[in-house]
């Protein structure tokens, strides 16, 4: 597959680079579009989550790992798309018009966020958007005639025309089939001149304006893209779960999604989906062990979160580029074993934004 555009060179840009990666992508797709018939119920819901928190991921991916632009309320984006699926479901809207609906909503949000956020940087942009996800958290919580509040909101099948979602199995390939076309579309628009301006502001906003990039408009077009990515899971999580409330869009949940992008890989698109691989199959796995470890530390509360820290530790020292990037090296080994060297892989200084402009 081709791009639809050429560089200043006049060299195509593909979609695909080669035919091994046409090969695995494909079997891929098989293995997804066919998983209903050889998974049970709970790991195919399981498995529509992981889509769910991957399309979600495309958004923050966006936001921090290709615009360099950290938000600690991303959570209150998701509760936008939720409730305004739900609303929007009430009143008879299709899905196929419901959910860009709601991502849309969630992307005037994010608009409305990124213009006051141009004036703050680094850690002030996160205590900003974390105020921000305090806002929405209780304005969903008082505004009892549309939300119901903090006694929660009933949602309705995703519904078109008469044709209701009933199954499990017809809502995955629904959100399988919105997983693959979020996935093109971030793709795509990553090799385009705003997602290439995108990575230039991350880089270094100074040499971005060097080259003629308005970082106004850049900043806040990469918070209305990622809020609308972030709405159109929302839309998905809200069939999903069919009931929801204000707690479950709250800071915790916005710490999920940080944690999803940094251990999946930021600045990676592959890394949103083996983020949202581990947000998912992590509490599971945890489950699973805990009750063959000493009462003392499998019972003992707060198991989850020192888990989940002690990962982030994990990757921060030691494989900064997250789960894919650790693939990559591995991926590497293999192509050119038994010749590789001893010393490939060890990690070179990196340098922040700040220190390169000295």
């Amino acid at each position: 597959m081709r791009f639809l555009f050429k560089t200043s060179y006049d060299q195509d840009i593909n979609l695909i680079e080669h035919s091994g990666q046409a090969f695995w992508y494909g079997l891929l797709m098989v293995v997804l579009v066919s998983a209903p018939w050889w998974l049970d119920t709970y790991p195919l819901d399981q498995l529509s989550f992981v889509l769910i928190y991957g399309i979600v991921g495309l958004g923050l991916m966006v936001l921090a790992g290709y615009t360099g632009l950290f938000s600690m309320g991303h959570a209150a984006f998701l509760g936008v798309g939720a409730y305004a699926q739900a609303l929007l479901t009430a009143a008879g809207w299709p899905f196929f018009l419901s959910i860009p609906a709601s991502g849309a909503l969630a992307a005037a949000v994010g608009v409305v966020v990124g213009l006051p956020a141009l004036r703050v940087k680094g850690i002030y942009l996160a205590i900003a958007t974390l105020a921000f996800g305090f806002i929405v958290e209780e304005v969903i919580a008082r505004w009892e005639p549309l939300t119901g509040g903090n006694t929660g909101l009933m949602v309705k099948k995703a519904q078109a025309w008469g044709w209701t979602i009933e199954s499990d199995r017809d809502f995955y390939f629904l959100c399988l089939t919105v997983a693959v076309l979020s996935t093109l579309i971030v793709l795509n628009l990553l090799r385009s001149p705003t997602g290439r301006s995108f990575v230039a502001v991350r880089d270094s906003e100074v040499s971005a304006q060097c080259m003629g990039i308005h970082l106004a408009r850049t900043k806040t077009m990469a918070f209305a893209i990622s809020a609308f990515f972030t709405g159109v899971g929302g839309a998905l999580y809200a069939h999903k779960v069919t009931y929801l409330t204000p707690e479950q869009f709250g800071i915790l949940q916005s710490i999920d999604l940080l944690l999803l992008v940094t251990i999946g890989g930021l600045g990676s698109v592959h890394g949103a989906f083996l983020g949202a691989l581990f947000l998912v199959t992590a509490p599971q796995g945890i489950a699973l062990v805990k009750d063959h470890l000493p009462p003392a530390i499998g019972q003992a509360p707060g198991l989850q979160p020192f888990v989940y820290g002690l990962v982030l530790v994990a990757i921060v020292l030691f494989e900064p580029r997250g789960l894919y990037g650790r693939w990559l090296k591995v991926r590497t080994w293999l192509q050119l074993f038994p010749f590789y060297r001893r010393g490939l892989f060890k990690r070179q200084k990196s340098y922040q934004k700040s220190e390169r402009l000295r």
